[in-house]
């Protein structure tokens, strides 16, 4: 198999330009698949969301530059008493809705890392398991082929 043909490596597109690598599929993390559902079934955090993805785009900042342009040059001649009070109240909200996505990242983190925990102590206990069994039968091996070579080092305080 060449580079071409494996899923990492550069393909050709149909005008012989690269595309690119195919998705390789994986398993998502439970956090992640929990979060997602959590997110999906609650109304609230898909406006929130929808909301944060807006905001958090260059569309979002062309069209305020386009909208404070207009207000100052043909709306609002004056130091912008209006402009001022629109705006504040904007960087209130926008700031209420920062700080949700970041206490759902908070929340998503820590559920990610109670999981890989549990699943690490898991693993642990599972290899501590595993390792104590090939002990004990290394050591049952070694009494059945090396019966005076095992009784002499267990006796001699080794």
């Amino acid at each position: 198999m060449t580079h071409r043909d494996s899923p990492a490596g550069p393909r050709s597109g149909p005008e012989g330009g690269r595309t690119a690598p195919p998705l390789l599929s994986r398993e998502r993390h439970p956090a992640v698949l929990e979060e997602q559902a959590r997110r999906v079934a609650n109304l609230q955090l898909r406006i929130a969301d929808w909301i944060t993805a807006c905001a958090g785009s260059m569309q979002f900042v062309y069209f305020h530059i386009a909208l404070f342009a207009v207000w100052m040059v043909f709306l609002e001649s004056r130091p912008w008493p209006t402009l001022t009070l629109i705006v504040s109240l904007e960087a209130i909200f926008l700031s209420a809705f920062v700080m949700i996505g970041q206490n759902r990242q908070a929340a998503f983190q820590q559920a990610k890392a109670d999981h890989d925990f549990n699943e690490q102590e898991l693993e642990l206990k599972t290899n501590t398991k595993l390792t104590r069994g090939i002990h004990r039968l290394t050591t049952e091996l070694h009494r059945q082929v090396l019966p005076s070579q095992v009784g002499d080092l267990c006796g001699s305080g080794m």
